[in-house]
């Protein structure tokens, strides 16, 4: 019996390919994205093995009914893929209200709700595999990113929070970590208004040497995710991240234990 996949923010980017991936090899796949026509070649090509679905992951109760649609469609939800998201850009202080809770309500809600439909089936099925599509910025930072940074980060701690809680249902979760890939994301996102005593912090930051992954490239990592036994909580994407990740996390431990005496004392 094919298993079922199903696939967030499968228009563009990671989603479409890894859909194309799952459906080529056998797999089931529904595949969601706000405009479902973004989805028809997915469906002409692999016919009945595609269950395309409109889906505007901020509004749960829109998430749920979705859910609720492809398990009654192929009687299973194996894998799911939190992958819907996009990219704020701008510095902080230029940030206003609405782009902040929207950048959240799309990769961190938007996130949660779909997690939260799907566990009720997946614990029934004593098994599961939820994917959630987070980045090297859950980890580290870089600058004029900060709403998008904070919310891969909430994702980082939902996740892994989460991972424990279920473990015991059978139900494993990853999350996937990429460094820059040359994606949609960069060019359908949305900047905030500038601010020019930010233009300097900007520039610098546009003129870093930065080398982009091949978004196909990513494609047997995730089916090898996917159908290993023992999947790992965390998969860094791209020859950038290790690099990048360790580079920040060495520099933490070493504030941290020239400040340890500090820590100490204040424990009393």
């Amino acid at each position: 019996m094919s298993k079922t996949v199903l696939i967030t923010g499968a228009s563009k980017g990671f989603g479409k390919a890894w859909a194309k991936a799952f459906l080529a090899k056998g797999y089931n796949v529904a595949a969601t994205a706000r405009n479902v026509e973004t989805l028809s070649e997915l469906k002409e090509k692999y016919g009945d093995s595609v269950l395309p679905l409109t889906l505007d992951v901020d509004k749960r109760e829109e998430s749920l009914a979705v859910v609720q649609k492809v398990h009654q469609h192929f009687g299973s939800i194996d894998i799911l893929i939190n992958n819907a998201g996009y990219a704020l850009t701008g510095a902080i202080e230029e940030t206003n209200e609405q782009e902040a809770r929207s950048q959240f309500e799309t990769n961190f809600f938007g996130t949660l709700w779909l997690t939260q439909a799907v566990l009720p089936i997946m614990r029934d099925q004593k098994s599961g595999h939820i994917i959630q599509v987070s980045s090297i910025l859950g980890l580290a930072t870089l600058p004029t990113m900060g709403l998008y940074n904070a919310s891969k980060f909430a994702i980082e701690g939902l996740s892994e929070t989460l991972a424990a809680e279920v473990k015991g249902f059978g139900i494993h979760v990853t999350l996937v970590e990429p460094n820059g890939y040359a994606s949609n994301i960069w060019h359908t996102g949305i900047n905030t208004q500038s601010n020019p005593v930010y233009d300097g912090v900007k520039k610098a930051f546009a003129e870093s040497e930065t080398s982009f992954g091949n978004v196909e490239a990513t494609v047997p990592a995730i089916i090898k995710l996917a159908e290993t036994e023992h999947p790992p909580l965390r998969l860094l994407l791209g020859k950038i991240a290790l690099p990048f990740v360790k580079h920040n996390y060495e520099q933490r431990l070493k504030v941290w234990e020239e400040w340890n005496d500090v820590s100490v004392e204040a424990h009393g």
